[in-house]
């Protein structure tokens, strides 16, 4: 945990120590510490993104705000989450992710804050922007800390139980929101949900290390452990032509682009507007209970998310690992606008739940065995900048549509079509390539000497 500098572009494996683990064990520390670490940080980054969802239901009319405002609100996030993914990932690869995720916590948690200081639909608009805009760096720079952290072979389910803070952080925030609500303004539960972040700030500070040799609390075998696997991973890659550009211009790396666009829109155009379905569903039910319906998806895609992950690292289908449940969201989306009966809509909106968050681990998986580790970073940056702008198109059509044809059917049926592009990019764009024994890589394109071969350049 030393603040020791990195050189620039360094592998984080370069000056860990050499010390064996013993013969057939597989230190594990590292699952303990930094795992419930940064999951926990992205869980409160999480519900300051994503409380609006909550909390839109019951402004009654503060700000004026129709379902395309509402939508619109929802969906400006993700034009400031742009513009620091790029940049954040460089910082995080070649500086540390560890201070460069720290400083935007802070940022993060005032802009959270004081945005239930508000007082017109404009003011409203740039808070969520700027919010985004510091936000937007955190995803990139965690993803560069866990390839420091885990081979990969362990990659889909570090990145998976990294991410159940996504499920997680709805599961707990969606009732205490709504309780929340039930008790105070809308304004006061945005400026309190802002606090946690910078309290969490300092346990980021003083229990998270860049690195395994920077660590404190991590034993030489298993930090030498980590360096041989993570060594062997980057030797067994293809060369990245030394250009962040080569890299990001592999058709591998525009398909994931395209694949995690297309998901983003239905994943977020379903997450944001879940609570207005199910307040509709109570009939207008308290905010404490649409909290407390909101979580259950929330549950169940916590623990599909989690065991898709793992199925994926055992068998190295990370392709089926995509395509397969977003295809089940497809259908799942499309029956719950057209069936009758509470109970069958909210099941049919637990399996998209859980169908739009399996991804997540075997998605976040793939760039790291297709890039070195000198290139990865701005190639995570690129597919998740480019790749949330569906955040902002997801939530905007379906306000936009409900308003413009009174149903909310339209717009559900946009976002399964957009869902429907990702399954096939998905399918057809990462078809299998030769296997390496032992990474989990045999089912994804493995580039060639030419990293711009296939790209259309």
């Amino acid at each position: 945990m030393n603040d020791a500098p990195r050189a620039g572009g360094d592998h984080p494996a370069a000056t860990a120590p050499t010390a064996t683990a013993p013969a057939g064990v597989v230190p594990a520390k590292r699952w303990v510490y930094v795992i419930p670490v940064a999951a926990i940080m992205y869980m409160l980054a999480y519900l300051d993104r994503n409380n609006v969802s909550v909390v839109l239901p019951y402004m009654h009319g503060d700000l004026d705000l129709s379902n395309a405002d509402k939508g619109l609100a929802g969906g400006i996030f993700f034009l400031g989450y742009v513009f620091l993914q790029i940049p954040a990932a460089v910082l995080a690869q070649r500086w540390s992710a560890r201070k460069t995720v720290l400083i935007l916590m802070v940022a993060w948690g005032l802009s959270a804050a004081l945005s239930g200081l508000v007082q017109s639909r404009t003011q409203f608009y740039a808070a969520r922007f700027v919010l985004g805009f510091f936000e937007g760096g955190v995803w990139p720079a965690v993803l560069i800390l866990l390839a420091s952290w885990f081979p990969l072979r362990e990659r889909a389910r570090a990145n998976a139980l990294w991410m159940a803070c996504l499920p997680l952080s709805s599961v707990l925030m969606a009732p205490l929101s709504g309780w929340m609500l039930d008790h105070t303004s809308w304004r006061w539960v945005l400026v309190l949900q802002g606090v946690p972040p910078l309290l969490w700030a300092a346990v980021w500070w003083f229990a998270v290390a860049d690195r395994p040799a920077e660590a404190r609390w991590i034993s030489r075998a298993e930090a030498g452990h980590l360096a041989r696997e993570i060594a062997a991973d980057e030797a067994a890659k293809p060369a990245a032509g030394g250009s962040y550009l080569a890299a990001v211009r592999q058709r591998s790396v525009l398909v994931l682009i395209g694949v995690y666009f297309f998901w983003i829109t239905g994943f977020y155009g379903f997450s944001l507007w879940l609570p207005a379905v199910i307040k509709e569903l109570t009939h207008d039910g308290s905010a404490t209970e649409v909290g407390l319906l909101t979580a259950v998806p929330f549950t169940v895609a916590l623990v599909v998310m989690i065991a898709n992950a793992a199925w994926s690292d055992r068998t190295g289908r990370r392709r089926q690992a995509v395509a397969v449940p977003l295809g089940v969201g497809i259908v799942a989306l499309l029956l719950g606008q057209v069936v009758d009966g509470a109970l069958p809509r909210m099941l049919l909106l637990c399996l998209t739940a859980a169908a739009v968050y399996a991804p997540y681990g075997p998605f976040w998986a793939i760039p790291g065995q297709l890039l070195r580790f000198e290139v990865v970073a701005v190639a995570m940056g690129l597919i998740n900048a480019l790749g949330n702008l569906g955040g902002f198109a997801g939530p905007y059509l379906v306000g936009w549509l409900t308003d413009a044809t009174g149903s909310s059917l339209t717009g559900f049926a946009v976002l399964a079509a957009f869902l429907a592009v990702a399954v096939v990019l998905a399918t057809l764009g990462l078809r299998p390539g030769p296997a390496r024994p032992g990474d989990g890589s045999q089912d994804v394109p493995v580039p060639t000497a030419n990293p711009t071969s296939g790209s259309g350049s």
